[in-house]
């Protein structure tokens, strides 16, 4: 039978004790395809500082029955965003006080396939709907060229999934973002399209 897991969704100073298991999970599911990200810590501390300093951000945790946290999932107002995220919707004239940034989701391979990536999406959506305002969800994902030899066989995008929750691709919608590679010797630029759908509120 396999474990249970726990999802619990935390805010503000909460998010404080949790941040440094969440920077090892960043690091080890980034460092595969199509990220290939050759985690720094000191980065991923900064910008977990940031999340848990946002007003409106959100971490939602999946933990394994010794509580200890297997995934992760983060998303904050698309205003309290960092600077790069936000260019692309101002350029569009777009309004960021309208939309929630969904940072991104982590899960160890070992526990995927049990309808967390789901759970991961359902919380965020739900917080995203308790702020004030709030009409659209978006995040972003790498673009990688059709057939970089650097991806492995059993590969799957997770474009099925994200049209499934009612996502679509705005290519139109482009961040730059550098980090450095894993093999590499020093950060390179990286382009990332976004996706959005419309949440259904009452506000």
């Amino acid at each position: 039978m396999d474990p249970v897991i726990q999802v619990v969704r935390v805010t503000g100073a909460d998010m404080l004790p949790w941040l440094e298991h969440v920077a090892r999970l960043r690091i080890a599911v980034f460092r595969d395809f199509p990220y290939l990200y050759d985690g720094d810590m000191a980065y991923e501390r900064e910008y977990l500082e940031a999340l848990s300093h946002a007003s409106g951000g959100v971490l939602v945790l999946a933990l394994d029955d010794a509580g200890v946290p297997v995934g992760a999932s983060t998303g904050m107002p698309l205003v309290e965003a960092e600077a790069a995220i936000r260019e692309p919707f101002q350029q569009a004239n777009l309004a960021e006080d309208q939309i929630f940034y969904c940072g991104e989701s982590v899960l160890l391979p070992a526990y995927r396939g049990r309808g967390l990536g789901h759970r991961f999406f359902d919380e965020r959506e739900a917080h995203a709907r308790s702020l004030r305002g709030i009409r659209t969800s978006a995040f972003a994902s790498v673009v990688r060229a059709a057939g970089d030899p650097r991806c492995p066989a059993e590969y799957h995008s997770n474009h099925a999934f994200w049209n499934g929750r009612g996502y679509r691709e705005h290519p139109n919608l482009r961040a730059t973002l550098a980090w450095k590679e894993v093999g590499a010797t020093a950060q390179s630029d990286h382009a990332l399209t976004f996706w959005l759908r419309e949440l259904e509120t009452s506000q």
